[in-house]
């Protein structure tokens, strides 16, 4: 069987299989996917909530791989990808300010805000430099003592700690010149949102490995409890695959419990530690996702103990939020579309020339599927 292509090839669909589960144990799951999917009676769709997932499942050619009644789609999994324009207008309007260096992960450089990247404003003259840490930032804020050290504060519960982390060492140094602009994000918030959505008819979750370290499988519970199984899986291919078998045992036991198949890491209540740093220096909140909109208790935002290093709290002149013309992103993010049915998708938007917060990001949906999936129609 081959698949055609937009660009007029064609993949073979059983060398794919062949090229990219040449183990026994690969072959074995697609398999017994084929086998559950028989007895349903209706086409079903599961999501995956993680960038890594995301990547992985592309890479492999995991959607390509599945039988005609069983749908993988991508989420809210990116977290660069669902901060809103807002917040980014936010950071840009920071970074004008003369006596401040704004430090962030290089993948918000080229996100787009309503009057430009932060990438652009740092070619215009703003101090903006990148960091593969938050202690990164902390040392620049160590060097430059005259100056406001503002870190961009984005991620779900996996990078939170991290920033926890640095708040506590700088609180521990007296270091006053560190702040951050809290854009943290928690996971179990939107997944409800999707639950409850209509036109996402979503019938069983792939549950985030990383986040999942960290919040613990629990986590998970009240997504069960209205009616979706769910499942907590590692990131390689074959982990994908049994957590698709394991959604659909449940969907065809008429089940929906929370089964963790990444016991190596995940433990029902989470990391402890992390969540106890974490709970000292944040409460949730209500926060803004790109596409999905308010969700209650979803964000995280620092308690009043810590607001000096609150950069939120900073008097600036912010634009109206204007969402780039015709990106179709919060879609995508909700899996009601696919990248290709956005008519910017590789026509004008690419990893190159993002358009969209999903083509920006590593993590992001519409990169994932540029990368690995584009000549090929699904």
């Amino acid at each position: 069987m081959s698949t055609p292509s937009n660009s007029g090839f064609s993949v073979d669909i059983n060398a794919l299989r062949e090229s990219l589960f040449d183990s026994k144990a690969g072959r074995v799951l697609l398999k017994q996917i084929e086998k559950l999917a028989v007895g349903l009676t209706a086409p079903v769709t599961l999501m995956e909530v993680c960038g890594t997932h995301t990547h992985a499942i592309a890479a492999a050619g995991l959607r390509r791989l599945m039988p005609e009644k069983v749908r993988l789609v991508s989420g809210p999994g990116c977290p660069v990808c669902v901060t809103p324009i807002g917040w980014v207008d936010h950071a840009v309007a920071l970074a004008a300010l003369p006596d401040v260096i704004v430090t962030t992960f290089g993948d918000l450089m080229r996100v787009p805000s309503s009057t430009g990247t932060l990438e652009e404003a740092r070619a215009g003259g703003s101090d903006i430099r990148i960091c593969y840490s938050t202690r990164d930032a902390l040392q620049i804020a160590r060097d430059n003592p005259e100056r406001r050290v503002i870190f961009l504060a984005v991620g779900f519960e996996t990078t939170a700690p991290t920033i926890a982390g640095a708040l506590a060492e700088a609180e521990k140094e007296g270091l006053p010149n560190f702040m951050i602009l809290p854009g943290n994000k928690t996971m179990p918030g939107p997944l409800r949102v999707l639950v409850d959505d209509e036109t996402v008819d979503l019938n069983g979750l792939l549950c985030p490995g990383h986040v999942s370290v960290i919040i613990g499988s629990d986590a998970y519970q009240q997504i069960a409890a209205a009616g979706v199984p769910c499942a907590v899986v590692g990131f390689a291919p074959n982990d994908v695959l049994t957590g698709v078998i394991d959604l659909l045992e449940q969907i065809l036991g008429e089940k929906s419990v929370v089964t963790n198949l990444y016991k190596r890491v995940v433990k029902p209540g989470g990391n402890p530690a992390a969540l106890q740093l974490l709970d000292h220096f944040f409460e949730t909140t209500d926060a803004d996702w790109r596409g999905l909109g308010p969700i209650a208790d979803s964000g995280l935002k620092l308690r009043p103990a810590y607001a000096h290093r609150d950069a939120s709290l900073i008097d600036v002149d912010l634009p109206i939020p204007q969402e780039p013309k015709g990106c179709r992103c919060g879609e995508v993010l909700r899996g009601t579309i696919n990248p290709p049915d956005c008519p910017l998708f590789g026509k004008g938007c690419d990893p190159q020339h993002a358009v969209g917060a999903c083509m920006v990001s590593s993590e992001g949906t519409c990169a994932a599927w540029y990368r690995h999936e584009r000549l090929v129609t699904t």
